[in-house]
């Protein structure tokens, strides 16, 4: 098991991150967010750009999950859609690269199998990290020896639009677990501790918590629409 299994195994692993268009959009804290993580206990981070990254690791030890968001005309992919993201996200050697590994249309219509293979090829040594939204794109990242699996995108596409990862108890959760010979890693919509808690009962390696803990402004969008 690499250095950041072991490190991540049953814990939680926070995503610090804020868009251009979000309040909190800044490499200085983002590295403050991911401080206030790793003091609250958290096992590892996932970040969203190279200069955050670099902010993050000038404050914390914590292992790393690297990604880049780029929009691109001719697909719905974003989450580090191509080699350029990759190739920018190694110059700051996160400890694994996430990537969309969904059957969605990639840019410049690249298949999935071939992506793969060009960063395997290019850095035989890095962890990667297949973002799914159905159980089918976790089979098969399964396939193409992926390092784990993180359910990141269930309910963020047109096929799963509206799905919640906690429906039924995390039925989907379960059937990815039953379904793959990798580490399954729980995101997407985990909105309180006793459900972060329950996805590691049910098998998963870690969780990943984003908004829940790092976007005030959606933690209060919430009240509010409770309140009303």
């Amino acid at each position: 098991m690499s250095d950041f299994f072991a490190k991540t195994k049953g814990g939680l692993i926070v995503s610090c991150q804020a868009l251009e268009d979000e309040p909190l959009y800044s490499s200085f804290i983002m590295g403050r967010m991911a401080l206030a993580a790793e003091l609250g206990g958290a096992n590892g981070l996932r970040a969203n750009t190279v200069s955050d990254i670099i902010e993050i690791k000038s404050v914390v030890k914590l292992p790393i999950i690297g990604i880049i968001k780029r929009d691109y005309s001719d697909s719905d992919v974003f989450i580090t859609s191509t080699i350029n993201e990759v190739d920018e996200l190694m110059s700051v050697n996160p400890e694994m690269i996430a990537v969309d590994a969904t059957s969605r249309s990639r840019p410049y219509n690249e298949n999935l199998a071939s992506f793969v293979s060009v960063i395997k090829s290019k850095y035989p040594n890095l962890l990667l990290m297949a973002d799914i939204a159905t159980l089918e794109d976790a089979i098969f990242a399964d396939k193409l020896k992926f390092d784990c699996v993180s359910t990141t995108l269930h309910g963020y596409t047109k096929d799963t639009k509206g799905m919640k990862l906690y429906i039924d108890d995390f039925k989907f959760l379960k059937d990815v677990i039953n379904s793959v010979n990798i580490p399954v890693i729980a995101e997407g919509n985990v909105e309180t501790p006793e459900m972060a808690k329950r996805c590691l009962e049910l098998g998963c390696h870690s969780v990943v918590v984003g908004g829940a803990i790092t976007r005030p402004k959606q933690i209060t969008e919430k009240f509010i629409s409770a309140i009303k």
